[in-house]
């Protein structure tokens, strides 16, 4: 194994410690993916945080139907949405999915989040869809959330959580902390009357000022 993949096995683990220090996910329910030249890599299927070592990240390839892995432990019950997500969109480098309570909360109830805030408009528009409800790693709702996620870089996933894409790691899950801070205030204006909304036509402009906002990579 390359040095290069051992340390990307290493930040995908340290990226599900950190969701579950900061309350964007409770125990092995969130899952994590990232692209590593033609394959895939992800977290195995229930296994602590704590306890995950580089070896037992599960590889697939991109081009695969998912039946066929590399690694000690079976993939993450979602792999297919991680799959489709990675192969259908160019630009993705990694996918976040927690079952963070205020996004999970939203979900439940089916609210797509609206404009509450400028920060959306790092998700590509002006409102984060919720997929419509299908059973957890299977390909209907794998359909679901790439639909929500067209134009968009992060999703509802209707009574079940959310998903978060980037361009790499660090990305993803800063859109995922973002948008569990969206779907925290939104619930919050609903307690007080509920929000005044930013238009589109706002969102849009901003959406064009984002194009170099956000967590940047470091410079080589």
């Amino acid at each position: 194994m390359k040095k290069e993949e051992v340390q990307l096995r290493r930040d995908i683990i340290a990226k599900c410690r950190w969701m579950n220090d900061h309350g964007l996910n409770q125990g092995t329910s969130g899952n994590i993916s990232a692209r590593y030249r033609d394959r895939m890599l992800i977290t195995p299927t229930s296994t602590p945080y704590d306890s995950m070592e580089p070896e037992m990240i599960a590889s697939m390839p991109l081009d695969g139907d998912g039946e066929v892995w590399d690694g000690p432990l079976k993939p993450s019950v979602e792999w297919r949405f991680h799959l489709d997500i990675l192969k259908s969109r160019p630009d993705a480098g990694a996918v976040v999915h927690t079952h963070a309570t205020y996004c999970t909360v939203m979900a439940i109830a089916r609210r797509p989040i609206p404009a509450v805030h400028y920060m959306i408009a790092a998700f590509g528009g002006p409102e984060i869809r919720c997929a419509p409800y299908a059973r957890f790693g299977t390909e209907e709702l794998s359909a679901h959330a790439l639909a929500a996620l067209e134009g968009r870089n992060g999703c509802l996933l209707a009574n079940h959580g959310m998903i978060a894409v980037g361009a790499n790691l660090d990305k993803a899950m800063w859109l995922a902390h973002e948008l569990e801070t969206l779907a925290r205030q939104y619930y919050h204006t609903l307690l007080i009357g509920g929000p005044q909304l930013l238009p589109d036509t706002e969102i849009a402009e901003v959406v064009d000022v984002f194009g170099g906002y956000g967590l940047q990579a470091a410079k080589k």
